[in-house]
């Protein structure tokens, strides 16, 4: 589905800003891995390039590929912009650059949908998901692309099922030139976390894509010609309805199976999709490698205090286990500098890392999100500080330098090169061999066979020769390149030499502590 034409021929920009470097972001492994600049492409603002009148003229540029140009700016009617919280001041310069050329400016997305006064100076504010404030916004800038006197709000007040989604302008992108490739399934969560978003900019009753959308999807990025090794389904919670993700299953499987298994799928959800062997089983047969779950903190009165009382319904070691026997590694979100925590809680968290595991762990410091019960509690407290200047926006209950300094300790002991393989090899003996294995036909290409050569040389030259762990490097390598685990080699010496370098360089003050801080960060980035 796309807007009906215009009655003016325009033409669009669609500009999406850079991230800074963090955790979540891979930045440190692009130099391993060849031309990849990104680490998933912006699927909002790809739907709404889609979505545009066919008699429209539409260009896109992802910022974190390559800077907007004044020609690129010259050329536009209008400038459409999106992003979230920790993107602001890349949008502000967008915006501006924008304006300097003399072009209207359009911002939807999270964060001005969350915080629209926090962005005066856009000329069109889109708040709300895609729907009839989307069809306005196409039909002011059909009849004048002027820019107003001053700022003009449009919200979303009947929103676009996500049935009628429009395939994102996946012709628009090089997918291979990201990290890893995305889809939406659904939309919203069905629980209230204290510290989550999600609920009041989503809600929590999730909307939901046919499966034959997903599939038209997959199918598009086959048709680029330049698939990205996996694909990620960027839903807030895919077992949010788990009788859709029972139905959205079989067609990936079948869909897999037609094609060979191109891909490897990656999602997040809930940590008590270990109740659900069915659905685990299914996940398996369609090639679901690692589950993302909010486990946050591994003590129970912390969990029930954050509204997050579904972790307390199963034992978490337990449901690990569970998880990682269909193959799935678990990554899992951390937070610190709860109202709960203790001088301990460093300790036991570490020890809860060691027990259960998991490699990969986003430890984050607790920042409060505007639109959530957390804002408006610590809020009500006075405890929200606003100087933009620390880690954080929350005043802790606990010294703030402690608290830092305590985030510091544990990702440096968590991430250190030999403690964060030791992880990630219990995963290669324990859970990867849990893993289908496919007639992976669809993945025996020239571009993942060169892809994978340039892979294997620039960790062993980068890394194994001139890296600064290359001991603890070579301990991990040689015994699975022995045995033949090339694959497996790959995978962990690339995932970690980005957890290690982020984690060497926030234990030096470099990196934020809260991924959403607004505290500007010198960009190490390799």
């Amino acid at each position: 589905m796309r807007a009906p034409d215009g009655k003016n021929r325009r033409k669009i920009l669609c500009v999406f800003p850079k991230y800074a470097p963090s955790f979540g972001t891979f930045e440190y492994a692009y130099p391993m891995m060849g031309d990849v600049k990104g680490f998933m492409p912006p699927q909002g603002i790809l739907v709404i390039a889609s979505y545009m009148p066919a008699n429209w003229e539409v260009r896109f540029i992802d910022e974190n590929m390559r800077t907007a140009t004044p020609a690129d700016f010259a050329w536009a009617d209008a400038v459409f912009m999106s992003g979230m919280h920790v993107q602001r001041a890349q949008i502000e310069s967008i915006d501006a650059r924008a304006h300097a050329a003399g072009k209207l400016t359009i911002l939807g997305g999270p964060s001005v949908s969350g915080c629209p006064e926090w962005y005066p100076t856009v000329d069109l504010l889109h708040v709300g998901e895609m729907g009839d404030a989307t069809d306005a916004i196409i039909a002011h800038i059909d009849a004048s692309i002027e820019r107003p006197a001053q700022q003009i709000r449009f919200t979303t007040k009947e929103r676009l099922p996500l049935s009628d989604f429009p395939v994102p302008a996946y012709d628009k992108i090089k997918l291979d030139k990201y990290f890893i490739g995305n889809v939406q399934f659904s939309s919203g969560c069905p629980y209230n976390c204290e510290f989550c978003d999600i609920p009041e900019l989503y809600g929590n009753n999730p909307r939901l894509k046919h499966p034959e959308q997903i599939v038209a999807e997959l199918d598009a990025m086959v048709a680029s010609g330049r698939l990205p090794s996996a694909v990620y389904f960027v839903d807030d919670n895919i077992v949010g309805n788990r009788k859709a993700a029972l139905k959205l299953l079989p067609h990936l499987i079948e869909w897999q199976k037609r094609n060979h298994y191109p891909l490897q799928f990656a999602c997040e959800g809930t940590l008590n999709i270990a109740k659900s062997p069915e659905l685990l089983g299914m996940m398996r047969e369609a090639w679901f490698t690692t589950i993302f779950c909010g486990i946050e903190t591994p003590d129970p009165v912390a969990l029930k205090a954050m509204k997050k009382d579904h972790n307390n319904t199963l034992d978490i070691l337990e449901a690990i286990k569970t998880i990682n026997s269909f193959g799935l590694e678990v990554v899992s979100g951390m937070i610190m500098g709860l109202d709960t925590d203790t001088e301990q809680t460093p300790e036991h968290l570490l020890h809860f890392i060691n027990e259960s595991q998991i490699p990969m762990l986003t430890i984050n410091l607790l920042q409060a999100l505007p639109r959530t019960p957390l804002w408006r509690r610590l809020e009500a407290e006075n405890r929200i500080y606003l100087g933009g200047d620390r880690e954080t926006n929350v005043h802790y209950l606990m010294p703030y330098d402690d608290v830092v300094a305590a985030w510091r300790r544990t990702v440096g002991i968590a991430y250190a090169p030999a403690n964060l393989y030791a992880r990630f090899l219990y995963n290669v003996e324990n859970t990867f061999p849990n893993r289908l294995t496919p007639d992976a036909k669809g993945r025996a290409t020239w571009a993942n066979v060169k892809k994978g050569v340039t892979l294997l040389t620039n960790l062993i030259v980068k890394v194994g020769i001139f890296g600064s762990y290359r001991k603890e490097f070579w301990a991990m390598a040689l015994p699975l390149l022995r045995r033949g685990k090339v694959e497996e080699f790959i995978n962990v010496a690339l995932v970690s030499h980005h957890l290690i370098t982020f984690a060497r360089e926030a234990v030096l003050g470099r990196q934020n502590a809260s991924f959403y801080a607004e505290k500007a960060k010198e960009n190490t980035a390799a």
